[in-house]
């Protein structure tokens, strides 16, 4: 069931859902996420039986504030605190010591716990109403301080980052609240916390030179610790994968791909920023927008959107190699690797 997010009825409905210990499809402005009370054990796995997600895959917790911290984490570094004053509300998940004894089975038993603060002024209001105290009689249950919430799709699979993409991915039963089409569109930057210095787990939004700028400290990236990184949400090497094959090309190989199949090309998908030429009707073209945020915002309905084309090969331009594509790139090579 799909309902309005700027409904305060649909908030506290939802609030009053999530308190119970239901799930609840929730909008963030980088992706649509499967929620659930973080600090309830029984909820938590409903999420992973949804997504069939292994359950020592951790997941991210949302928080409505940074004082939500306090109730996770034992610890916040000098640089993390900046990192937080910079960037939260917004697209950046911090890895940061866990509290003995809450979110065991939100952070797949590790001992650390990955935190965000969404931007979304929808995943803000649920947040908020979650964690208000009230009548635990009509209310559904205690305060909900922070809610599990990974991507709202099959575990692999490509994220949602709309309430209609929710609703297809896992069906019409699951509740869902519709803050309209994700502005960000993959998913949060991942710095982990526990080291010492900020380790990049996965890029996203803010990038390398904003955690520099912030926090004072360039960030190390995770192949430079890879025995000490904790595991962390999509950092698989394949994943956000649609249902056809996926390979990056360059320009010059796909023109000449396409010149070679000529008017037999056919059930493939192109996505590309360069102009091509194809004598096929039958081929699916999509142009790549030249900026990196419009590419990140529209790179999972695209992708989306190929699949109910039924093509069997989607072929894309491999993005610039420039810090502001990194996101992009991240997200299209894990896809091409499943």
């Amino acid at each position: 069931m799909i309902l309005d997010g700027n409904d305060p009825a649909a908030i506290a409905a939802a609030a009053h859902a999530v308190r119970a210990g239901a799930l609840l499809g929730l909008p963030t402005e980088t992706v649509y996420g499967l929620a659930a009370d973080a600090s309830s054990d029984a909820a938590v796995a409903q999420i992973f039986a949804a997504k069939g997600r292994p359950s020592d895959h951790p997941l991210i917790v949302h928080v409505a504030s940074a004082e939500g911290i306090a109730h996770f984490a034992s610890e916040v570094p000098d640089f993390a605190q900046k990192l937080v004053d910079a960037y939260w509300p917004g697209p950046l998940t911090l890895i940061l010591p866990r509290l003995p004894g809450v979110a065991g089975a939100a952070t797949g038993g590790q001992d650390s716990v990955g935190l965000r603060c969404p931007a979304h002024p929808v995943a803000q209001a649920l947040l908020r109403a979650c964690a208000a105290p009230g009548d635990e009689a009509t209310q559904g249950g205690p305060p909900v301080w922070g809610v599990a919430a990974p991507s709202a799709n099959r575990f692999g699979r490509v994220s949602p980052t709309t309430a209609q993409h929710v609703q297809d991915e896992l069906g019409a039963d699951l509740l869902v609240l519709d803050g309209g089409p994700c502005a960000v569109g993959i998913e949060s930057t991942i710095v982990d916390c526990t080291r010492g210095v900020p380790v990049l787990l996965r890029p996203g939004a803010v990038t390398r030179e904003q955690i520099e700028a912030a926090c004072g400290i360039k960030p190390l990236s995770k192949e430079d610790l890879p025995a000490l990184t904790p595991r962390a949400s999509g950092t698989l090497e394949a994943h956000y994968a649609p249902h056809a094959k996926v390979r990056l090309m360059d320009a010059k190989a796909l023109q000449t791909g396409l010149d070679l199949l000529g008017s037999d090309a056919a059930h493939i998908a192109v996505y590309a920023r360069v102009v091509l030429r194809s004598k096929s009707p039958r081929l699916v073209i999509r142009r790549m927008p030249d900026d990196a945020a419009a590419t990140a915002q529209q790179l999972f309905a695209v992708l989306r959107g190929f699949d109910d084309e039924r093509v069997k090969l989607i072929w894309i331009e491999t993005p610039p190699p420039s810090p502001e594509w990194e996101g992009v790139r991240d997200r299209l090579q894990r896809a091409a690797a499943a």
